[in-house]
């Protein structure tokens, strides 16, 4: 049984049909982002659009492998996200670190680190799987079910173990935020 209020629901459904994504494209993955944009797949008459700031967007994309040096920013920026906020993993190297699976400097799974909501399969996804993933996302969101941000303040300290184990410290230290 669902136990949302009626607010809640409607709510979600609201929020369903109009979202801002921010893309942190660092690898490959990003190629297939702009087809789906344009009027072939046309997200934005999903309600998608993009977003250039994390502090308005709702949607975090993660398009491609990461570094350690780079996870850091990641983490940053989505702690800068309002919640409700939602993360789709882009391809394998999100999932298991793709290719590179095996170096020292990549990071293997991403929902170590941050919640993931939804991840895309593939290498590279397609746009046909990019405008897929964007729909299940918004029927998760309506049903109430993309809880990641939940998770995140739930298990936070989980979290922050792990991104500790990897980066010894999450500070972002450089000339914009010291």
């Amino acid at each position: 049984m669902d136990e949302r209020s009626i607010w809640e629901k409607i709510a979600d459904q609201l929020r369903s049909r109009s979202m801002w994504m921010l893309h942190y494209c660092t690898g490959c993955g990003a190629v297939e982002l702009p087809p789906s944009m344009t009027s072939r797949f046309d997200l934005e008459r999903l309600g998608i659009g993009p977003m250039a700031t994390p502090r308005q967007a709702d949607i975090f994309l993660i398009t491609g492998y990461l570094s350690v040096k780079t996870l850091r920013r990641v983490i940053y920026t989505y702690e800068k996200m309002p919640d409700p906020k939602y993360v789709i993993g882009f391809g394998s190297c999100t999932i298991n670190g793709g290719i590179y699976y095996d170096s020292y400097a990549t990071i293997n799974r991403l929902d170590y680190y941050i919640p993931v909501d939804l991840y895309i399969a593939g290498c590279m996804p397609r746009p046909e799987a990019i405008f897929e993933a964007f729909t299940k996302l918004m029927e998760m969101i309506r049903k109430g079910e993309a809880n990641g941000w939940k998770r995140y303040k739930e298990n936070y300290e989980w979290y922050k173990q792990n991104q500790l184990r990897s980066l010894g410290e999450v500070i972002v230290r450089d000339e914009f935020h010291e």
